[in-house]
């Protein structure tokens, strides 16, 4: 499941111009490095009289949904719903998940479907990016923009793909219950998830309950790991969000990321919240919005 070149996403010129942003939905099927269909969304931004600021023409979040989750999951579009209000919003499904293509790879080459994803945004005329993930996707949003960001030194590679600047870097990242560390089984929803992947009746029970074909085979390298890649993403701006009662990853994981993250990251732990899209507030989906729209391109 190596993510292998996760930088390079053949894609058209990108066109900064606001009168080039699209207007409208639009709703299609991107194709990823590695040849995997992508369902995808746009949802321009929404004027909504009695938000402040109003939303950004040149912004566009790109939301990276969690282990099970599709474009058209309720959860998934309260998202969007939230963040139109401050401007537009790409939303797809991962591999396996959805009407996408593929298989899931909970986290390795999720990495690719971003990418796509985060080009085609810039496709629309957006010329700010950020990536905002939950649980899964808060991982994926991470390895993304530690392996595709905007500059990276000719020859620094290491075997994750990572490469120089690309239409597929974000200009900000929001990582919303994410782990810090793999084959983390400390807690019982985790022990279910680790059954789910590793053996063949939870993978059956993946495809036929939960509508999410997975990978057999297991990871081959073993993929950077969200710490790892935490250090590399500077100098994006970095939010890093955690429940104080998530159900799935105790607040060492939180701390560990924004340890990693030093001085160019925020942590914000949430009293009450448990975990990733289901248990964010209106009001916390609020204050991500503001904080993405504060951040300098």
């Amino acid at each position: 499941m190596s993510a292998g070149t996760a930088g390079h996403v053949a894609r058209s010129t990108v066109r900064p111009n606001s009168e080039t942003i699209r207007r409208t939905p639009l709703r299609t099927f991107l194709h990823t490095d590695d040849g995997v269909t992508i369902d995808s969304v746009y949802d321009p931004a929404v004027v909504v009289y009695d938000v402040s600021p109003p939303p950004s023409g040149d912004l566009v979040f790109v939301v990276a949904h969690g282990f099970t989750g599709d474009v058209d999951k309720p959860h998934v579009r309260r998202v969007v719903e939230a963040f139109a209000q401050y401007g537009a919003v790409v939303t797809f499904s991962f591999r396996g998940h959805g009407r996408s293509g593929g298989r899931s790879t909970v986290g390795d080459r999720e990495v690719l479907d971003l990418a796509a994803a985060v080009a085609w945004a810039r496709e629309q005329g957006h010329t700010r990016v950020v990536t905002v993930g939950f649980s899964m996707g808060g991982s994926v949003v991470l390895r993304h923009a530690a392996l595709c960001g905007p500059e990276v030194p000719e020859g620094d590679a290491d075997g994750q793909g990572r490469r120089g600047r690309t239409e597929a870097h974000t200009d900000a990242v929001v990582s919303v219950s994410a782990p810090a560390r793999w084959y983390y089984r400390g807690t019982a929803p985790m022990r279910k998830l680790h059954w789910l992947v590793t053996r063949p009746e939870g993978r059956l029970v993946g495809r036929l309950g939960l509508k999410t074909r997975i990978e057999h085979s297991g990871w081959d390298p073993v993929p950077l790991s969200p710490v790892e890649a935490v250090p590399r993403i500077a100098p994006t701006p970095l939010l890093v969000v955690h429940g104080e009662i998530d159900g799935y990853f105790p607040l060492d994981h939180p701390r560990m990321l924004a340890e990693a993250a030093g001085d160019h990251g925020e942590l914000w732990l949430e009293p009450g919240m448990g975990h990733a899209e289901h248990a964010a507030s209106d009001d916390l989906l609020a204050r991500i919005g503001r904080w993405a729209g504060s951040q300098d391109s």
